[in-house]
């Protein structure tokens, strides 16, 4: 199996409720290590762009307020299937259909407020984490 990196951001409404220790010790638990980290608050303009594929969808302008609304870790997460291994961690989207031991089944408030995002392939990876980190900014 191979080593790969994946982004992964801590939301606003797990922010809020300090809860980012019990995300991250979901992700080290099931194998993924941090090789990047930092806490911020994104701007409109970090939102708008980094959310821009969903730009014409409805709910674009809610997500770029609700992304903007608190602080926010960005992280990279490495290991084994990294991309795969963080979305199953995760669960689905809408914590209703998530799995029970999921991030979102145990910490999200609904579908927006699900407490995470990570990337969706490894070249989404790729890209998403050169959007919040440069190359000396992550290590193994």
């Amino acid at each position: 199996m191979a080593i790969e990196r994946t982004f992964s951001i801590i939301k606003p409404d797990a922010t809020r409720r300090n809860i980012t220790g019990k995300i991250i010790t979901k992700f080290e638990e099931a194998g993924l290590r941090v090789v990047a980290q930092r806490r911020i608050k994104m701007t409109t303009e970090q939102a708008e762009s980094f959310y821009g594929v969903h730009r014409e969808r409805p709910f674009f302008n809610d997500l770029v307020a609700f992304m903007t609304s608190g602080p926010v870790v960005v992280q990279v997460l490495e290991g084994e299937n990294a991309v795969a291994r963080n979305r199953e961690v995760m669960g689905a989207t809408n914590p209703a259909d998530a799995a029970d031991g999921t991030i979102r089944k145990e910490f999200a408030e609904s579908i927006e407020a699900n407490s995470v995002h990570g990337s969706d392939a490894p070249e989404t990876a790729a890209e998403e984490i050169a959007f919040f980190f440069k190359d000396e900014e992550v290590v193994g």
